[in-house]
C-alpha cells in the first residue's frame, strides 16, 4: 500500500489529507466515495511519511486512548486540550508521540481524521473513516465509544484465539526438546554398551540407534533445512496467490478450520455493524470491511460482493457466494436488508458468533490436551522401551 497526498473539495469547503491506497486510480475512487472532488493527487513525499509510528503500538494501547478520548468530548473538552492531556499521560511514547502530532495537525488546520491518517501504524484505516463519520455528523464521541468497544471485543477475541493455540505450541516445543536430547546424548550413551556387549540388537533398538546416528550427523541439515523452509513458506505466503492459497487450507483444516470460520465471521460482523452504526455507507464500509478481515478467501468475497452491490444486487446473495458464511448468516443478513436495521443485525450476529468461538477455543484445547499428552508419552515412551529391550534380553539369558 502507498500513501497519497490530495487536495479537493468537499461540500464547497477545500479539503486536504493523505489516503492510503493500492495505486494512484484506487485512490481517486476511495475519494470519489468520500464524495470529495479532487483537484491534486500525488505520491507523497517521503516527508510526509516520516511520522507514521514505529512497530510497539498495542491494540490495547489505542482502546484505552479511544475510551478516555471518548469520555472527554462527551464532557465538552475541545478536541486540541483532549489530544493535549493524552498525550501528556499515555505511557506508550509512541503513540504519545502520535497524539502530540495529531493536535498539532488540528491546531494547523487540518481535521481529526486527516491528522490521523497520518499514523497508520496507530490509527487505521477503520479508525480514521469512522472518525470522520463521527466529526461530520457532529457525533464524535457516540462513535469513539462504538470504536473503543470494537477495539476490546476484538482484543478479546485474538487473545481467546492466542491462548488457543500457546497450549499446543508449548507441548510441541517441549516434545521436540526431548526426543532431540534423548536421541542426542542419552541414546549414544546406551548404543556404545550394546556395541561393547555385542549380541544381535531387537529391530526397534535398531530403528532408535539409526535415528540417533542420523541426527548426530545430520543436525545442520535439518536445521537449515527447517528455516529454508520457514522462509520460502514466509515469502510465499507474502504472494497474492500463496496467501489465498493458504487461508483455503486453514478454512479447511479439522477442528482449527472451524475457528478461523467463526472468528472471521465475527470479525467481518462487527466490524461492519460497526461502521455502518457509526455513519459510514456501505460501500465505503464494505471496502473497509475486506481490508480488516483477516482472511484472504474473505477478503476476495466481500470485495466481489462489493462490486455486485454497485450494479444492484443485495449483500445476502453475493456473500452466499463466498462459501464462507454459514446459511444463518445470510438469512439474517438478508432480513437486516429487508427490516433496515442491517447493523442491528449484524451485531446480533457477531455476539452469537463470539460465543461461538469461546465454544470453539473450549473444545480445540480440551480436544488438543489429551492428544499432546499421548503423543509426547508414545515418543518418548517408545524410545525408552527401545533402549531397555537388549536389556531385558539379557536378564531372560541370564
Amino acid at each position: 500500500m502507498a500513501k497519497f497526498e490530495y487536495v479537493g473539495v468537499s461540500e464547497g469547503k477545500q479539503v486536504k489529507g493523505a489516503i492510503e491506497a493500492a495505486s494512484k486510480e484506487d485512490a481517486g475512487v476511495q475519494l470519489r466515495k468520500k464524495r470529495i472532488r479532487v483537484m491534486t493527487l500525488k505520491k507523497a513525499s517521503i516527508a510526509l511519511t516520516l511520522p507514521s509510528m514505529p512497530a510497539g503500538i498495542k491494540l490495547q494501547d489505542i482502546s484505552r486512548f479511544t475510551r478516555q478520548f471518548a469520555a472527554m468530548v462527551s464532557a465538552g473538552l475541545p478536541l486540541v486540550q483532549c489530544l493535549d492531556i493524552l498525550g501528556a499521560q499515555t505511557e506508550n511514547k509512541s503513540l504519545a508521540k502520535a497524539i502530540k502530532s495529531v493536535s498539532g495537525d488540528i491546531q494547523g488546520g487540518n481535521n481529526l481524521a486527516d491528522a490521523m491518517g497520518r499514523f497508520p501504524k496507530a490509527f487505521n484505516t477503520l479508525y480514521c473513516n469512522m472518525v470522520a463519520a463521527g466529526e461530520q455528523s457532529g457525533n464524535l464521541d457516540g462513535v469513539l465509544n462504538r470504536l473503543a468497544e470494537y477495539q476490546e471485543k476484538a482484543e478479546a477475541l485474538r487473545r481467546k484465539i492466542k491462548g488457543a493455540m500457546t497450549y499446543p505450541v508449548i507441548v510441541l516445543v517441549v516434545a521436540v526438546g526431548a526426543v532431540v536430547a534423548m536421541l542426542g546424548f542419552v541414546v549414544p550413551t546406551f548404543a556404545q554398551m550394546f556395541v561393547d556387549m555385542g549380541g544381535e540388537l531387537p529391530l526397534p533398538t535398531k530403528i532408535v540407534m539409526d535415528l540417533s546416528n542420523f541426527l548426530m550427523a545430520w543436525w545442520w541439515a535439518l536445521i537449515g533445512g527447517t528455516v529454508t523452509s520457514l522462509v520460502i513458506f514466509l515469502q510465499y505466503y507474502k504472494t497474492e496467490k500463496g496467501r489465498i492459497n493458504v487461508d483455503k487450507i486453514k478454512l479447511k483444516l479439522p477442528v482449527f478450520g472451524d475457528l478461523e470460520r467463526k472468528s472471521s465471521v465475527s470479525r467481518f460482523s462487527q466490524t461492519l455493524s460497526t461502521l455502518l452504526s457509526s455513519g459510514v455507507s456501505i460501500l465505503e464500509a464494505l471496502h473497509i470491511t475486506a481490508k480488516t478481515a483477516g482472511n484472504k478467501v474473505l477478503e476476495l468475497g466481500i470485495m466481489r460482493t462489493l462490486e455486485k452491490i454497485q450494479g444492484g444486487l443485495s449483500i445476502a446473495e453475493p456473500l452466499s457466494e463466498t462459501g464462507v458464511f454459514p446459511p444463518m448468516v445470510i438469512h439474517m443478513i438478508s432480513v437486516g436488508e429487508k427490516t433496515g436495521d442491517l447493523s442491528g443485525m449484524l451485531k446480533k450476529v457477531s455476539e452469537f458468533y463470539q460465543e461461538e468461538v469461546d465454544a470453539a477455543v473450549e473444545a480445540l484445547t480440551s480436544v488438543i490436551e489429551p492428544i499432546m499428552i499421548c503423543i509426547l508419552g508414545v515418543v518418548i515412551g517408545g524410545i525408552l522401551i527401545a533402549m531397555y529391550l537388549p536389556m531385558f534380553d539379557m536378564v531372560g539369558m541370564i
